[in-house]
């Protein structure tokens, strides 16, 4: 049962129980301000419960401003400064949650993803924040002719008013768990720009023609450094990028770590590279085997590449002689396969969602939108995108804890 309208009057209203959501209702909440998360599911943190397979890769102990993406490459400093992996850690540890260092910096729950959204849940009881679940929100507006410029919040069978609005609704990316627009439409409704959404750590789909000539291989991976070779996001920042971790085939083109990563960075044009035997010097092996003929190149690829692919290679980029110069031309394609694809999965197997409401409408410090005081933009919803790993989490609890420091 709702309460009557006279008192459904609060100090901060957030839109979305998401990581970001419920970070910044905590610390909202534990500043004594009387908090409402208003979540459009039917139940808190469905992201955080599908993550990490299941066991949410919550932090990076290595997240650094160069780990993200975004117009403005420094605007995620100083959340990222004011609320570390460590503070994180110290929460988790609090909660007697158990974790462990998967790779490279990313920790993992031992049992299960559901550890951490108890873990904020009980927090925000902790701090006397009100959560409520399956609220589709129907309209937002600001009452600029009142003294205290409250947002007014209307569901379908209620309204609520606060002082301080905070969005953290997400991204586009895994629509079946209920990812919508509401964000952008809201930043737009209030004349914030946008930076255009799209799909980001999502697989790559190959054009008709290398699809049949790799596709059969799904299901077969390889160790690769993923590069763009300077892929430009946007007129100011030249990004160069690359990963080195493992690449899939699937049926419809590549996926796997470094294809997601790539793909963050890929503008949807210019091809991807793909080192396939890094670090090795082949010719230098191949004289130490002491023949240079075509069959004992075969042999050599069958060692150090997936004997499958390695056969498909061949017959696509056979050996053209035992030339010191064939040799080296064959190696150099290894090094440098060059990859067009023809688009990304989209949002439906996307993580996340790049590009969002412009960083240069918000405050760096608050998440405050500058022309529209008491609104504020927290997670994925903010042109800021972690790479694979973690980052995004760590993204979603220090934009939130900033938020939740000034609503």
């Amino acid at each position: 049962m709702n309460q009557s309208r006279d008192n459904q009057v609060y100090d901060v209203i957030i839109l979305g129980a998401g990581a970001a959501g419920l970070m910044c209702a905590i610390e909202a909440g534990k500043r004594r301000r009387r908090v409402l998360v208003l979540e459009r599911a039917d139940r808190i943190g469905k992201k955080i419960l599908i993550s990490g397979g299941g066991r949410c890769n919550f932090t990076n102990l290595h997240t650094g401003p160069d780990n993200f993406l975004s117009a403005n490459p420094h605007f995620a400093k100083s959340a990222l400064a004011r609320y570390t992996p460590a503070d994180f850690i110290r929460l988790v540890e609090k909660h007697g949650i158990a974790y462990h260092e998967k790779k490279l910096g990313q920790l993992f729950c031992d049992r299960a993803a559901s550890d951490i959204t108890a873990m904020l849940e009980q927090e925000c009881r902790n701090a006397g924040v009100e959560i409520r679940c399956n609220e589709k929100i129907r309209e937002v507006q600001k009452d600029g002719q009142s003294k205290d410029g409250k947002f007014a919040v209307r569901t379908e069978d209620a309204e609520f008013a606060a002082p301080s609005l905070v969005v953290a609704t997400g991204g586009l990316s895994i629509a079946k768990i209920g990812a919508t627009s509401f964000g952008y439409d809201l930043a737009r409704q209030f004349a914030l720009k946008i930076v255009p959404p799209r799909a980001a750590l999502v697989p790559l789909v190959f054009s008709d023609s290398d699809r049949k000539r790799w596709c059969d291989l799904a299901g077969v991976s390889i160790d690769v450094i993923a590069s763009t070779r300077g892929a430009t996001r946007n007129k100011n920042h030249s990004t160069k990028a690359a990963f080195r971790e493992n690449m899939l085939f699937t049926h419809r083109g590549i996926s796997g770590p470094a294809i997601l990563q790539i793909s963050s960075y890929w503008d949807g044009r210019k091809p991807i590279y793909l080192d396939l035997v890094p670090e090795r010097d082949l010719s230098a092996e191949l004289v130490a085997h002491g023949n240079r003929d075509p069959s004992s190149w075969k042999t050599l690829l069958r060692e150090v590449l997936p004997r499958r692919f390695a056969d498909r290679w061949l017959e696509i980029y056979p050996l053209t002689g035992n030339s010191n110069r064939a040799i080296a031309e064959a190696e150099q394609q290894l090094h440098n396969w060059k990859v067009k694809p023809d688009e990304t999965e989209g949002y439906g197997k996307a993580e996340v969602t790049a590009g969002g409401v412009d960083t240069a409408e918000l405050s760096a410090q608050t998440m405050e939108a500058r022309k529209v005081p008491g609104l504020f933009f927290v997670g994925e919803v903010v042109d800021v995108t972690g790479q694979l790993g973690g980052y995004n989490f760590q993204w979603a609890w220090a934009s939130g804890f900033c938020a939740g420091q000034a609503a």
